[in-house]
């Protein structure tokens, strides 16, 4: 399993997120993109945005993660994807390579943006029901055509993140056990 985090880094959300993971039985890779030690807080949600930017990028970001794809496909029979945000969209640029399989991803607001993705992979979309700076049902109708495994939950942008502010319990349980049930029966 290799987890794809947000801007903020390897934060304490992605470190529960793995350890729940690792939980349920999954081997958990968390490449640190940021490639700093601290995470960014949550008050500095700007800066964290444009370092992410400006020095990784969503198709460098891909890369990576396309690199790590690599090292441990002959370790593994099944390898799945789950990212959040910006690393949901990472984990939606990466949903074309081969050998993957499944992809799950939270609220990856970037996806827009690359709309000319198919993934060859059994893939799973959560999408809270409004965004700042889209129209997520437009998003979905764009999308929905060619990937019809797309949830809309209540909540905002980090929904399932308990130390943000945005965090709703029962779309986070719903995901969760939909998520589960996805990686399960891939």
């Amino acid at each position: 399993m290799i987890v794809v985090h947000e801007i903020y880094g390897i934060n304490q959300h992605m470190k529960d997120v793995c350890a729940t993971l690792s939980q349920w039985g999954f081997n958990v890779i968390c490449p640190n993109l940021l490639e700093k030690e601290t995470p960014f807080d949550y008050s500095s949600e700007e800066d964290a945005y444009q370092h992410f930017m400006k020095h990784i990028g969503l198709l460098n970001g891909a890369n990576t993660i396309k690199s790590v794809l690599r090292e441990v496909k002959d370790r593994y029979k099944e390898i799945f994807i789950v990212g959040f945000s910006v690393g949901a969209t990472v984990a939606w640029v990466c949903s074309e390579e081969e050998g993957i399989n499944g992809v799950v991803c939270y609220y990856g607001s970037r996806i827009r943006n690359h709309l000319e993705i198919e993934p060859i992979c059994p893939t799973m979309l959560f999408f809270p029901e409004t965004e700042k700076s889209f129209d997520v049902d437009e998003l979905i109708a764009s999308i929905e055509k060619t990937n019809p495994n797309i949830h809309k939950l209540k909540g905002k942008h980090g929904f399932t993140d308990p130390y943000n502010s945005n965090y709703h319990i029962q779309s986070t349980q719903e995901t969760f056990h939909m998520t589960m049930n996805f990686l399960l029966q891939h």
